[in-house]
């Protein structure tokens, strides 16, 4: 089992530990309530969105007009997968194209409809494999094999009697990109064993192309795939968007519409408008933005910056190493306030536990103040975290609102205020 830096244990298909506060997916959920209520009590407009993910709805009054699950795909449709093929590099012959309502809704249909309970699922990345994918393998009954690198992978194979799915990340959860002749030699290992690959192309399918050269996401020669929405150069909405081989497709998106996994037809019209708008440019610039932010992060934190070509992060035992230092705690038993809203507040449970800046869009950092204000607030938060660390209870308070109800600590007995009671809305995980 792997463990973080302190000891703790990886919780089950996440790369991170629980702690005694976010134990559960229950618990993350009540970490976005309170994270809403802060963002109501400081109202919307007043919260910059960092999280590098485009979560809005882009559709004008006429298309509202006929957001209805039988008139728009009537008037959208055609339009729709005539973009999606041309988006993800396929072709009417051979392709088709399905909407999900999440990425991760097409990753499970994809297992449900390929794998059958025994089955053997290999993932392949430059890192791990997101946990969504360990859940879907698990949902169908198979048996999960996670690989790092193309080496890995083949061994695996070599290893595995019956391999039903592969299911390659392009770019990895975090953040590291599998070489294009990786990716290619992946593909050919996983037909010669007859298995299908499926390519968990969340945001690789934009960023690869756009910033690495690399092919689009069919050209690859893999079986199918699907893509995230709202990353990188789309502008939502939070749809899964596939394509792949027309007899795969079609099979697949019975089997979403079966189980409740479509995207409302509705709204095809706003799928439309972020493919239209679509431009590689974007995706560049938004990496550009990003970089920006961590040279002004790097003389804060210097070496504990960890960096990608594409983002800046914190790792989480780094962040909680620093936090420990600067509060003089020696054992991690934890984050807040400027009004940044992060990554962490998209995912049940987040698929990473450390502070990442990716994407950033270049008008929300200027109408922030410029990247110097982001390291200062990412600085004044480690600081608060480091002092937060020697009063366990009040990280509950400040991830949960109502955590100390009716109870007093003990600067509260002695006529003290709540530190810890003033959320401004920028938490992370970092719990140990």
């Amino acid at each position: 089992m792997n463990k973080d830096r302190f000891g703790n244990p990886h919780a089950p298909a996440l790369p991170y530990a629980r702690g005694r506060i976010l134990t559960s997916t229950e618990d993350d959920f009540r970490k976005l309530r309170q994270c809403w209520s802060i963002i109501r009590t400081h109202g919307p407009a007043s919260v910059f969105v960092f999280t590098g993910l485009e979560h809005g709805l882009a559709m004008t009054a006429e298309e509202i007009q006929w957001a209805d699950d039988e008139l728009a795909p009537a008037i959208y449709l055609d339009r729709l997968k005539a973009l999606t093929l041309q988006h993800l590099g396929g072709s009417e012959e051979f392709h088709d194209i399905a909407v999900f309502n999440r990425l991760t809704a097409a990753t499970l249909a994809t297992h449900l409809t390929l794998v059958r309970p025994g089955d053997v699922v290999v993932g392949v990345s430059a890192s791990h494999s997101h946990p969504t994918v360990i859940r879907a393998a698990a949902l169908a009954g198979a048996r999960f094999v996670d690989t790092v690198g193309v080496d890995e992978f083949a061994r695996a194979l070599e290893r595995e009697p019956a391999v039903a799915l592969v299911v390659l990340t392009r770019l990895a959860v975090t953040y590291e990109l599998m070489p294009l002749d990786a990716i290619r030699t992946a593909v050919k290992l996983a037909h010669d064993k007859n298995a299908r690959v499926y390519v968990d192309d969340a945001g690789g399918a934009r960023v690869a192309p756009a910033a690495f050269d690399h092919p689009r996401m069919l050209e690859l020669g893999v079986d199918l795939g699907a893509t995230g929405l709202d990353k990188y150069g789309t502008i939502g909405p939070r749809f899964g968007l596939m394509a792949g081989d027309k007899t795969l497709v079609g099979q697949i998106r019975a089997k979403g519409f079966e189980c409740g996994l479509e995207a409302r037809p509705m709204l095809y019209a706003a799928v439309v408008r972020t493919l239209e708008q679509y431009r590689p440019e974007r995706v560049r610039e938004l990496i550009a933005s990003t970089r920006r932010v961590a040279d002004a992060l790097r003389p804060i934190v210097g070496a504990r910056l960890h960096e990608t070509p594409t983002t800046a992060q914190l790792l989480a035992d780094d962040l909680l190493t620093i936090a420990m230092e600067r509060g003089g705690v020696d054992e991690p038993p934890i984050v807040e306030d400027h009004r940044m809203l992060t990554v962490h507040f998209v995912g049940m449970p987040p698929g990473t536990a450390n502070i990442l800046f990716k994407f950033v869009r270049p008008e929300t950092l200027e109408r922030f103040g410029g990247p110097d204000k982001v390291a200062h607030a990412v600085d004044s938060a480690l600081t608060r975290l480091g002092r937060l660390l020697r009063e366990p209870e009040r990280i509950k308070h400040l991830l949960f609102g109502d955590a100390l109800k009716g109870t007093k600590t003990d600067d509260e007995a002695r006529g003290g205020g709540t530190r810890g009671g003033k959320t401004g809305g920028v938490s992370e995980r970092s719990d140990g």
